[in-house]
């Protein structure tokens, strides 16, 4: 009977003490609750808790990635968008994860949620179409305030995708349309002014040069293709005449 009693009070020293062990990994952190109050934080490796008495709740410490779904919201010029997001996050105090909240990645996605929600209806649609990071940036502050005494650390959060109306699509691409062709046609108002500037230079340096406005005609006639089905006609000024005579005489001049 003594035996017997030995083998079962042994048995149970065995259950207790194998049972009780629990493994942690580097990226968990175990919350320990002995009798449902707080009694410490466990760090990674090989642990023990006392069965029945304790309970231990394992916590992960990486980086948490969720998805903000799609929101609809109205903007302050009342122009309505859908928007969703990315939200990252991670735990710093496992302890407060677990007793200041209930399900704490659920709770901080809803706490972004709304956050994106306000925001959105709080600023104009140029606004938020051209500074993405700036209002991700003002999310990600709004959000990391007020999930700090949870021991949550809000790492970042990223906007994804702005969806607009059909008709307020089609009106950008209108108007960006427009800026273009103004953009092309005050460019090319631009090269034709420098061209002409060019061109009244190249004209006062030929005209100071005797023969210089004739000997440019004379190679531009030269540049011509000849073609015997057509007959070119040109009608000299007197001043290319005179330009001639003076380069013929200056020729002779020299001889």
């Amino acid at each position: 009977m003594i035996v017997f009693m030995i083998t079962i009070l042994i048995a149970l020293l065995l259950i207790f003490g194998f049972g009780g062990l629990r493994v942690i990994n580097q990226y968990e952190r175990g919350v320990v609750l002995t009798l449902g109050r707080y009694t410490g934080t466990l760090e990674p490796g090989l642990r023990w808790i006392l069965l029945i008495f304790q309970k231990m709740i394992k916590v992960d410490m990486r980086i948490t990635t969720t998805d903000i779904p799609r929101q609809e919201a109205i903007t302050k010029d009342n122009v309505p968008v859908g928007v969703n997001a990315v939200l990252y996050f991670k735990v710093e105090r496992a302890e407060d994860a677990v007793l200041k909240v209930e399900n704490y990645p659920y709770a901080v996605s809803q706490y972004a949620l709304a956050a994106l929600r306000d925001t959105i209806g709080g600023g104009e649609l140029d606004t938020l179409l051209t500074e993405r990071e700036r209002i991700a940036s003002d999310i990600k502050k709004v959000v990391d305030i007020e999930t700090a005494p949870w021991g949550i650390d809000v790492t970042a959060i990223k906007i994804q995708d702005i969806e607009l109306p059909a008709a307020m699509k089609r009106a950008m691409a209108a108007q960006a349309e427009a800026e273009r062709e103004k953009r092309a046609i005050i460019i090319k108002a631009e090269g034709e002014v420098k061209a002409a500037e060019n061109l009244q230079k190249a004209a006062g340096i030929l005209g100071s040069i005797p023969g210089g406005m004739s000997l440019r005609t004379l190679g531009t006639i030269d540049k011509l293709q000849s073609d015997p089905s057509k007959t070119v006609i040109f009608a000299l000024p007197v001043e290319i005449l005179e330009g001639i005579k003076a380069l013929i005489s200056e020729r002779k001049k020299k001889e």
